[in-house]
């Protein structure tokens, strides 16, 4: 893959994954906050649904830049863990956290803890943060 192609695909999976976090803050804008939890489980839940999708736009172009073709179907946790565990311990751990902070307990659970939901976004921004385009 030549550095042009490898650029062209950071830049649409950055842009997309960026997309998608605008589009979760603005969710989580409707949820309400009073102290530090938010009020409507409806609007955090689709945050994180969206922040999490995010994050997994942007694993599938991180591991299509590492030489990892994707396979067809829906891909599960397992499958990101497995691929990322055997490039990089370090994002491996972003992407567990991510996981369990967004999908688990923001999107199924419906916490309302603030200090939850900016610790999943903080490691959704770290993750996509990989994959961001070097400026020209």
């Amino acid at each position: 893959m030549s550095i042009d192609e490898q650029q062209l695909i950071k830049q649409k999976s950055y842009s997309e994954a960026i997309r998608y976090m605008e589009n979760a803050r603005e969710a989580l804008k409707k949820a309400g906050k009073e102290d530090q939890y938010y009020k409507d489980h409806k609007y955090v839940r689709t945050a994180c649904g969206t922040a999490y999708n995010g994050m997994l736009i942007a694993l599938d172009a991180y591991l299509l830049l590492k030489g990892i073709k994707k396979t067809k179907g829906r891909k599960s946790i397992e499958y990101y863990c497995e691929q990322v565990g055997n490039i990089d311990k370090k994002m491996l751990r972003q992407v567990n956290s991510a996981y369990e902070l967004l999908h688990l307990n923001g999107y199924y659970d419906g916490t309302l803890n603030a200090h939850i939901v900016k610790a999943g976004f903080e490691d959704a921004y770290g993750i996509i943060d990989r994959i961001k385009p070097e400026q020209t």
